[in-house]
């Protein structure tokens, strides 16, 4: 049996998955989705990858699966488990000595985003509505769900300097959102060429997969 260990993005709510977790475990897998300190100033990315170990315990044959924000925690837990397979999610790719908070310019995802707001007829200077960028396909039941919740998320695992020299020798897979309208398809795939040399698989929705498009996403987990 593989067990899928699932990091969520900024905010890092294990809710996240909820739609996705069942899905997984009718197709014969254990998921556990983990809780990160997201609000918690005093922790960083050491921290964040600590909590997913303890998270893992002593399991094996491992997928270690991340969304968005979760791309900077991910790697750093393949030399401390026994991790077969690396699946990225509308994730943040990182190179070495990078902080997150350098990311978005190294990478360019702003101009993307307003590239992609022009394309599909939306104001790139409008304010920034998470129900736009983030909710636009998700039920509205779902939708409802996480307004009324979530955690801030800190800015320390931002500020700190990705940790790795290299990415790990895992085999990573990247899966992107078709109508991600954060970090848009296009912007993905060339990230994940440039730093990864890899393709990635793209799904149909948005950013936020598991939310949204929860039957599509464990299909492809589970292939």
């Amino acid at each position: 049996m593989t067990t899928c260990i699932l990091i969520p993005g900024a905010g890092g709510d294990a809710w996240y998955w909820h739609r996705l977790v069942p899905l997984l475990e009718q197709r014969g897998h254990e998921a556990i989705a983990v809780d990160l300190p997201a609000a918690d100033d005093s922790a960083g990315l050491p921290e964040y990858a600590d909590t997913v170990v303890e998270a893992a315990g002593d399991r094996g044959d491992l997928v270690v699966v991340a969304q968005s924000m979760g791309g900077l925690t991910a790697p750093l837990v393949c030399s401390r488990l026994p991790v077969s397979r690396l699946v990225l999610v509308n994730a943040m790719i990182p190179a070495p000595g990078e902080t997150g908070g350098d990311w978005w310019t190294n990478t360019g995802q702003d101009q993307a985003r307003r590239e992609c707001d022009r394309r599909e007829g939306r104001s790139p200077d409008g304010p920034f509505d998470p129900l736009v960028y983030f909710f636009h396909d998700v039920p509205q039941d779902i939708t409802d769900q996480a307004m009324a919740g979530g955690s801030p998320q800190s800015g320390t695992p931002f500020a700190q300097p990705w940790p790795l020299d290299a990415w790990p020798d895992v085999p990573t897979e990247v899966l992107s959102g078709g109508a991600d309208r954060f970090f848009p398809a296009e912007f993905q795939t060339r990230v994940a060429q440039q730093r990864l040399g890899v393709t990635p698989e793209r799904l149909p929705g948005g950013h936020l997969l598991a939310l949204s498009r929860p039957e599509a996403l464990a299909a492809a987990l589970d292939r």
